[in-house]
């Protein structure tokens, strides 16, 4: 008699192995990571990972789906909601994006520098990609918005979309490097504030926008991320 396979076990399985393989990556980095490593922390069998896994490749996609799903299922939502303006949405996005992070703190403080680094090169490059493809829609729709209420000012949502994806991926790595730079002393917080600003800038010319519309982040959480950056580092001395 054959044997049935109960979807929630089997969904669960799988989930265990993938919150194994975020946590060493996160921590060790990709290519310091093996599958041996993983099958060794969830005690499986290497039959069991290959049941759910082909390839440390696929393990991989697994994780990135994961992150990228959580970040999406946050700040999707206010592309879809028909009661705001583009501005409005896109001030919902960047406002969801930092609350999102905000709630994932430890995760990503105790990550970013094994993220940051050579041996993560892979995952990153996984990430942006994903990224791009899950945001890019999303962008698209807010660009539209915005052109049909005289908001912005592009002949080319689409591409203007893309453009602006790569500009926030660019962004977030800068940014990061910034915040390390502050902890260690060799930029002021003020720094950090005219490099936000210039951003800011150059996504309002980029969509065609009045200048000032856009706002990335309030100085208070951006302190208040210095803070928890500097009390998770006491922390962990």
């Amino acid at each position: 008699m054959p044997r049935t396979l109960d979807p929630a076990a089997h969904a669960l399985r799988r989930d265990e192995f993938v919150d194994v393989a975020q946590r060493l990556i996160l921590a060790r980095g990709y290519d310091q990571v093996s599958v041996q490593d993983v099958i060794e922390a969830t005690g499986a069998s290497k039959g069991a990972f290959y049941h759910y896994f082909p390839s440390k490749a696929a393990l991989l996609t697994a994780v990135i789906d994961r992150l990228v799903d959580g970040g999406m299922a946050r700040f999707g939502p206010a592309v879809f909601d028909e009661g705001r303006t583009a501005l409005e949405k896109f001030a919902a996005f960047l406002a969801n994006v930092a609350d999102y992070k905000a709630e994932q703190r430890e995760l990503i403080l105790g990550a970013i520098q094994s993220w940051m680094s050579d041996e993560n090169a892979i995952v990153r490059e996984h990430f942006r990609r994903e990224l791009v493809v899950r945001m890019e829609p999303l962008l698209v729709a807010i660009v539209r918005q915005g052109v049909a209420e005289g908001a912005f000012h592009t002949d080319t949502p689409e591409a203007t979309a893309r453009v602006l994806v790569s500009l926030w991926q660019g962004m977030s790595d800068d940014i990061t490097e910034l915040f390390f730079a502050l902890d260690a002393g060799t930029v002021t917080f003020e720094h950090l504030e005219r490099r936000l600003a210039t951003y800011a800038a150059a996504f309002e010319r980029i969509l065609g926008a009045e200048p000032g519309v856009l706002r990335f982040a309030d100085p208070a959480l951006l302190r208040q991320w210095q803070q928890w950056q500097r009390s998770y580092r006491e922390g962990h001395a």
